[in-house]
């Protein structure tokens, strides 16, 4: 009995704790939505208030009408979450597979540089990208966004550690059927990869998404900025308007609800098979 006390008083602290860091993490939320409906003077006066004194939509109408730049920037981040997404589960999948399962000369070596690409900064690569990019006259363009992150070691470890744990059965049964190499890995591999891929197409898109650090570096004509970049220019050195800000990340939110919504039944079980042994 007391055993089962102690259990039911664990679970109970436990849904506690949960429920308290839900609330924490969905308030910033729920006051930049509320916000987003407030006009300026409303924002700033320091008043902590869910619920808009002077309810309005002007700040969408300017974002979206009075804003000349606002459907661009949003076409651009659209066309590089989206290709970038799709090349990284194709390349990254696909050197997955080939270190999980194929021998050729030099295996080890790759797979320890992979591992040794992780422990690298990101910010430590910017400089190095942008005299690259320069040099080849990719800078402010949407080569010069897109090919420097079609792929990532991260998710070619993830997709190692899939490909590991999949049966080879399957594989020799394709080889039975006469299925070259690329033939098991395109029809039969990666339709089984689902769980493995949506995980990686939510992170990978969500870091395309909302990556600031590069366009800063290589964009510097309006007409190209991503969102995250075209959002900054609402802030100014003397006044920020907060309520364009907003209302602009209310809809620069809604396409990663939409990936993780689209996904979420692929998710857990990707995160979870993609864990297995080295």
């Amino acid at each position: 009995m007391n055993k089962i006390f102690y259990i039911s008083c664990f679970k109970v602290l436990l849904y506690i704790l949960l429920t308290v860091y839900g609330i924490i993490t969905v308030i910033p939320f729920l006051w930049a939505f509320s916000a987003s409906f407030k006009p300026l003077s409303e924002i700033i006066n320091g008043e902590f208030n869910f619920i808009p004194k002077h309810f309005t939509l002007d700040n969408y109408k300017q974002i979206f009408l009075q804003e000349p730049l606002f459907w661009r920037w949003l076409f651009n981040s659209v066309i590089i979450g989206v290709t970038v997404t799709i090349l990284n589960l194709l390349f990254n999948s696909m050197a997955g597979y080939a270190l999980a399962r194929l021998p050729f000369r030099g295996k080890q070596f790759w797979f320890f540089l992979i591992l040794a690409v992780l422990v690298v900064p990101a910010q430590i690569t910017l400089i190095p990208t942008f005299l690259i990019l320069k040099a080849i006259g990719w800078l402010n363009s949407y080569p010069g966004m897109i090919v420097p992150s079609m792929v990532n070691a991260t998710f070619i470890f993830m997709m190692r550690q899939f490909f590991i744990n999949f049966p080879r059965e399957l594989e020799e049964a394709g080889q039975l059927d006469g299925l070259n190499t690329w033939g098991i890995f395109r029809y039969i591999v990666l339709p089984l990869a689902k769980p493995a891929l949506a995980a990686q197409a939510i992170f990978v898109f969500m870091g395309s998404w909302n990556n600031f650090l590069l366009p800063v570096v290589i964009l510097f004509d309006p007409e190209m900025f991503t969102l995250p970049l075209g959002l900054n220019t609402f802030k100014g050195q003397y006044i920020s308007y907060w309520n364009y800000i907003m209302a602009a990340s209310m809809v620069f939110t809604l396409p990663g609800l939409a990936i993780y919504a689209f996904f979420n039944r692929y998710f857990i079980r990707g995160v979870t098979f993609t864990g297995g042994k080295g």
